[in-house]
């Protein structure tokens, strides 16, 4: 059982947490109080590749995000942009139920770090399991759109204080 300490924000158009995207997965992100992030989603069927499958896509995607907030982690004013990804698939993911992943920093400096991160099965299996380098940027650098009303926390009543991975 991982016990959440922080909800971290929401953007309003990104695939993967973007409220008002339609067909994004709006998934949320907590941290937990042994730094690491656990992002939980529903991807629905149409973020299939094969029927009853996410597509692979869409798995290198929430991982990537995941282990890139994962840097907000007590400095929020710190994105990780991309630099490199490598992502490895065990096992089918499903759609249209509740999945969960998890990333954490296993390296930085000043400019850069890496991390790794998995997406886990409701049965608690791992499915894929990531490895990424990020540059670290202020939003400032990355967006000149980016407004206040773009990334901010919207609290639920669901949301959980505790999960099981």
């Amino acid at each position: 059982m991982k016990k959440l300490v922080n909800k971290q924000p929401n953007s309003r158009y990104c695939f993967i947490c973007g409220l008002e995207n339609d067909m994004g997965l709006k998934a949320k992100f907590f941290e937990t109080e042994d730094d690491e992030l656990v992002c939980i989603f529903n991807a629905p069927e149409l973020h299939q590749s094969y029927p009853g499958r996410m597509h692979g896509g869409v798995s290198a995607a929430i991982l990537d995000e995941t282990i890139g907030r994962a840097i907000q982690i007590g400095d929020p004013d710190i994105f990780g942009v991309t630099a490199e990804l490598n992502v490895s698939y065990k096992k089918p993911v499903p759609y249209d139920v509740e999945l969960k992943c998890v990333g954490r920093i296993t390296k930085q400096n000043r400019l850069l770090f890496e991390g790794t991160g998995e997406i886990y099965t409701p049965d608690g299996e791992i499915a894929a399991t990531a490895w990424g380098k990020y540059v670290k940027m202020g939003v400032d650098k990355i967006s000149e759109e980016f407004g206040e009303d773009d990334w901010k926390v919207y609290l639920d009543m669901d949301d959980p204080e505790s999960v099981e991975i």
